[in-house]
């Protein structure tokens, strides 16, 4: 059995200018014990794919003091945290049908991020409890000086542990779009089984989705990130990346060269390549056309989740139309909804509760763009 205290994790620690990679978290008062909930879909739904996100969900501690570090915060809150599962939640704000698949530790902690996929609508039958490890904690803080601190509680954590004949194949299999991370292969056995769950939803016809979501200091070096990244790169029907993940992958090339962009990135069966570029918006690349689309202006008070957001509401329009990638018009307009979604998010603090519903989305897009 894993030790009760937090010594049993080495510590990792990373700080980076405000706007570069970014770590996703969310808020939450829910705590308590597990509550099982199965995927059903509601009459609004029957015409949606189900999407089912898969990778980690974890703890982050946020200091309770704004603009300190982590050595000076006097105390934390804690809140759910992890890409795919914030992307999940944020499909079902919208109205569309989604799954999490990943593992937490069998303690209060991932009894406690159950509880919020279900409460957010999100089918949980796919998560595991491990009884050997802890669910994956990240202290977190915005320092006054710009610069943003990350220290990661995961060696072991249970998000790493899942294996493959954990995997819930029927759910898989259920799928339109199995959409995933990359940093569930970091290191086995999660490794294999996010590679056997994606071969399982190509398999079943599944669209596959991919966000890298770049966190280096999760990696044993850079150069295995950009080996581990690129390893599943060309599986993919959908990819989004960031502007500092393509001068990353690509060793310091111009992010805005489109030419640079398509040769380095744009594989023979992607389907669509979006690039974020925060506040100025997207940019979106297809075998028939590429464009972009402009941000939309937010006073921005959290820019947690924001780029999570933007990905759950372009797989939600792509979950009720699995050609939206052939129609430019239809594309640009599913890419505008997207932007207005992270504007909308990075307006509220934490991830999950900032996360927008269709109704607010269509009205703040009514007012911004009349």
């Amino acid at each position: 059995m894993a030790p009760t205290g937090c010594s049993c994790f080495p510590v990792t620690l990373e700080r980076s200018k405000k706007g570069s990679f970014k770590f996703v978290r969310s808020s939450s008062s829910v705590a308590g014990s597990f509550k099982s909930f199965s995927f059903k879909k509601r009459s609004t739904q029957e015409k949606q794919a189900l999407i089912v996100c898969f990778g980690e969900m974890l703890i982050d501690f946020v200091p309770i003091t704004a603009g300190v570090s982590l050595a000076d915060a006097e105390g934390f809150k804690k809140a759910a945290g992890g890409a795919p599962a914030n992307v999940a939640v944020g499909i079902s704000r919208l109205g569309g049908s989604a799954a999490f698949m990943g593992k937490v530790g069998k303690d209060e902690f991932g009894y406690m991020l159950a509880d919020i996929l279900k409460e957010n609508n999100v089918d949980n039958s796919g998560m595991r409890f491990d009884p050997n490890a802890r669910t994956a904690l990240a202290f977190v803080t915005l320092r006054s000086d710009g610069e943003r601190e990350f220290m990661f509680y995961r060696n072991p954590s249970a998000d790493k542990l899942l294996h493959e004949k954990e995997l819930d194949v029927n759910l898989i299999k259920k799928a339109g779009i199995f959409h995933y991370g990359s940093i569930s292969l970091i290191e086995e056995p999660c490794r294999s089984a996010h590679l056997a769950a994606m071969d399982i939803a190509k398999k079943a016809g599944c669209i596959l989705s991919y966000d890298p979501n770049l966190r280096l200091p999760l990696w044993p070096s850079a150069e295995a990130a950009q080996q581990g990244i690129m390893s599943i790169w060309n599986q993919a029907d959908i990819i989004k990346i960031s502007e500092e993940e393509i001068e990353f992958l690509t060793g310091g090339d111009d992010p805005y060269d489109d030419d640079m962009v398509m040769k380095k990135l744009y594989h023979p069966n992607l389907k669509l390549l979006i690039v974020t570029v925060g506040a100025a918006g997207c940019r979106y690349y297809t075998k028939e056309f590429k464009g972009k689309v402009e941000g939309i202006k937010a006073d921005a008070v959290d820019t947690t989740g924001a780029g999570d957001s933007f990905v759950g509401a372009i797989l939600n329009s792509w979950g009720s139309d699995l050609n939206l990638y052939k129609d430019e018009k239809r594309l640009r307009e599913a890419l505008l909804f997207a932007n207005a979604c992270g504007a909308l998010t990075v307006q509220k603090k934490g991830a999950i509760p900032a996360m927008p519903t269709k109704e607010a989305v269509d009205q703040f897009l009514h007012q911004t763009t009349a």
